[in-house]
């Protein structure tokens, strides 16, 4: 993967995502899937969203180890939401998406969202895996054998 598609973030492909999922909502709906009041359900997965991927970047702030992607690790974080899951700042990201495609309620606003996870899968998770083997091998094999990837 070449370093110009990884300097494109995670949280800018969130941004690119939560545009079209407002663009497609607005222009193709194409059906009206969640009513009013369910559709205010959406706040919940936003919220919890936000929460993780926040806190797990303030994890690895605290641990010393590098927020963004494919820098060098220094710290292999298994603590709070890395328990769970081994993903949290992406799975947040998934989250929030996923709470304003329910807020918007149309399945235009959700269309966006598998092509979102795709992203952050092939672009980004599938490397991110290999660079933490080869930076803590054994104890990062050990982790990725007790903790599932996304929940």
């Amino acid at each position: 993967m070449s370093a110009t598609v990884r300097r494109v973030l995670p949280p800018v492909w969130l941004v690119v995502a939560l545009l079209a999922s407002f663009t497609l909502d607005r222009w193709w709906p194409i059906a009206r899937l969640v009513q009013t009041p369910w559709k205010y359900l959406g706040y919940l997965p936003l919220a919890l969203g936000a929460v993780m991927a926040i806190s797990s970047a303030r994890a690895f702030r605290r641990a010393g180890t590098p927020v963004v992607p494919f820098e060098p690790s220094t710290t292999l974080v298994t603590g709070g939401w890395f328990r769970m899951t081994r993903n949290p700042m992406y799975l947040g990201l998934s989250l929030i998406l996923f709470g304003v495609a329910l807020i918007d309620g149309t399945l235009g606003a959700f269309l966006p969202l598998p092509v979102f996870v795709a992203v952050l899968h092939f672009r980004f998770i599938r490397a991110e895996e290999r660079f933490l083997e080869g930076i803590f091998g054994d104890q990062y094999r050990d982790y990725r054998a007790q903790v599932r990837r996304w929940w």
